[in-house]
């Protein structure tokens, strides 16, 4: 078991996930302020700011505690968005992951492709038993996301926030390192 320290870059076919830097924060602006993104990711804590957000990428790979990286366009080395584990609990060696794609980068099976791949240096790497997220139940393209790369749907919580005077249910999903070594022994 190892801890988060250790910021890896993963490389797929359709994208490369790498540390964050603070040059980064621009392009993540953009995707925060996308429509979609904040339809499907909630209210973020506190105001942001440019200058927030460069401290904010600047600082991830500081962090023992969680895994922050960029999803890259192998191409160009765009930032399309994030991957993200943590709320790491070392005793029950699980985390919470979440994700974010931009425009630019949906459509394209690259958040598919980022989540296996994080969620693959989770189990293999990392020594995780067992990985958790939540998502809005409004939000089908991420829940088809997380149940191709393995994730169960553990359960829903319901109208747990108010959106544009509509109440809204988290979906609860989860997947364990038996899953995802069942799974990856059939991905061949």
């Amino acid at each position: 078991m190892s801890d988060f320290s250790v910021k890896p870059v993963l490389t797929g076919e359709k994208t490369v996930l790498r540390p964050f830097t603070e040059a980064d924060a621009e392009a993540m602006w953009e995707i925060i302020g996308d429509p979609e993104v904040i339809r499907f990711t909630g209210d973020s804590p506190g105001e942001l700011t440019p200058r927030r957000l460069r401290d904010w990428y600047g600082s991830r790979s500081d962090q023992p505690d969680r895994l922050d990286l960029a999803v890259t366009d192998p191409a160009t080395g765009e930032v399309l968005g994030e991957v993200v584990l943590y709320e790491w609990d070392p005793g029950a060696r699980s985390c919470t992951f979440r994700t974010l794609i931009g425009p630019r980068g949906r459509g394209r099976g690259i958040g598919t492709e980022a989540t296996r791949l994080v969620v693959g240096y989770g189990f293999g790497q990392l020594g995780l038993h067992r990985i958790q997220l939540e998502a809005y139940a409004h939000n089908h393209r991420a829940l088809r996301v997380y149940e191709k790369a393995g994730f169960v749907r553990e359960g829903v919580r319901r109208e747990t926030e108010l959106r544009d005077g509509v109440w809204v249910d988290e979906v609860v999903m989860g997947i364990l390192d038996r899953d995802w070594v069942a799974l990856s022994s059939t991905a061949g």
